[in-house]
C-alpha cells in the first residue's frame, strides 16, 4: 500500500493516522488487535489440478477514513463497492479490510505461498496494522508445513505482505523456498526501508531470494508470476492457469472493491497512479475475457468474480 514517496514518510503517515483510531482499533493491551477472524481462517478453489486457499492473516480497521485514501471515488462507485464488498464499511466512514495470503497447492501437496501477511507482534506492520497475524497457525490448519513450501512469491515489499518471511528470532520461516520478488522492486528500495534489513538481507544471507526481470514461469507450469507494476515499482501478480479455470493473485493491484467497481479510482499510497490505473485496468478487462476469479489480499473474503 505508497503514494509517490519514500516508504519511511508512507509509514509515517500511517503510523499517524493509527494513532488517531487508537480506541477503535488498540486492544486493552496497547497491541493492535484484529477483529473476529473469518470463520474458517482458510477459504479453497479450485483451477484444474491447482487447489488456490485463501488464508487469513489478519482483519482490522485501516487508519483514517475510506474517503482520505480514496478521494477521487463517486457515490455510485461506493454503492456498488458496498454491495460488493459489504463489510468494508466502518463506522464513520473507516475502512475495514482484510489481510489475505494465498497458497497454491499443486499435486503432490507442494506448495507455492504468495505474501506473508502482517506478520508477528514486533513486525515493521505493528505501528499501524493489526497484529500478531495468524499465518503460521492457518497454514497449519490447511494442513501445510514450512517445509512443503518450495516457492514464496512476494507481489511487493510493503510491510503487511511480507510479515512472516522471517519469524520472531529474524530466521527465513520457510527455508527451503526461493522467494520471488522483482529486481525491480528491490532496487526502488530507499536505504532505509525496513525491507532490506527485515527481508532483502536476511534471505541473501540464506540464499534463498531469488531476484527475477519480468514474467516467470514457477513451479508447476501453470503458475506464473506477472509484473503489474504502479502500486509499487516492481509489483507483480500470479496468474494460476487451470486449463478451464484461471484465477489472478493480484496483490495490490487492487486494494478496495470501490477500484473493482471503478478501476480508474487511485488509491492514495500507489507510487505512479497513472500506471497503476493502466494495470489495473487492463488485468481487470483481461479477468473478466477469461471469466476468470480474482484472489485479492485486502477484500474481505479472498476471491471475487472480476
Amino acid at each position: 500500500m505508497i503514494r509517490n514517496t519514500t516508504e519511511p514518510a508512507r509509514r509515517t503517515v500511517l503510523r499517524g493516522a493509527a494513532a488517531g483510531l487508537a480506541a477503535g482499533v488498540l486492544g486493552a493491551g496497547g497491541t493492535a488487535a484484529a477483529a473476529a477472524p473469518h470463520r474458517t481462517g482458510v477459504v479453497a478453489r479450485h483451477a484444474g489440478r491447482y487447489e488456490v486457499l485463501g488464508l487469513l492473516d489478519a482483519r482490522g480497521v485501516f487508519p483514517g477514513t475510506r474517503g482520505d485514501q480514496f478521494s477521487g471515488a463517486t457515490e455510485a462507485a461506493w454503492e456498488r463497492a458496498d454491495r460488493i464488498d459489504p463489510r468494508a464499511a466502518g463506522p464513520n466512514g473507516t475502512w475495514r479490510l482484510s489481510f489475505w495470503c494465498h497458497a497454491v497447492r499443486r499435486p503432490g501437496g507442494r506448495v507455492t505461498l504468495v505474501d506473508t501477511g502482517v506478520g508477528p507482534a514486533g513486525s515493521p506492520a505493528s505501528g499501524w496494522a493489526p497484529v500478531p497475524g495468524r499465518l503460521p497457525r492457518v497454514l497449519t490448519d490447511a494442513g501445510i508445513e514450512a517445509d512443503d513450501v518450495d516457492t514464496v512469491v512476494l507481489t511487493h515489499l510493503h510491510e503487511d505482505h511480507y510479515g512472516w518471511v522471517v519469524g520472531t528470532g529474524g530466521a527465513p520461516l520457510f527455508p527451503d523456498a526461493r522467494h520471488v520478488v522483482q529486481r525491480t522492486e528491490v532496487g526502488s528500495l530507499a536505504t532505509t526501508d525496513s525491507a532490506l534489513s527485515y527481508v532483502v538481507t536476511p534471505l541473501r544471507a540464506a540464499g534463498l531470494l531469488d531476484e527475477v526481470d519480468g514474467p516467470v514461469r514457477l513451479a508447476g507450469g501453470g503458475v506464473r508470476a506477472l509484473p503489474t507494476p504502479g502500486h509499487t515499482a516492481g509489483h507483480q501478480s500470479v496468474l494460476v492457469d487451470g486449463g478451464r479455470r484461471r484465477i489472478y493473485i493480484t496483490g495490490d493491484v487492487l486494494v478496495h472493491a470501490v477500484q473493482l467497481a471503478d478501476p480508474s479510482v487511485a488509491y492514495r499510497f500507489e507510487r505512479d497512479k497513472p500506471t497503476a490505473r493502466a494495470t489495473r485496468t487492463a488485468l481487470l478487462s483481461r479477468a473478466r475475457d477469461e471469466h476468470a476469479l480474482l484472489a485479492t489480499a485486502h477484500l474481505n473474503e479472498p476471491f471475487t468474480q472480476a
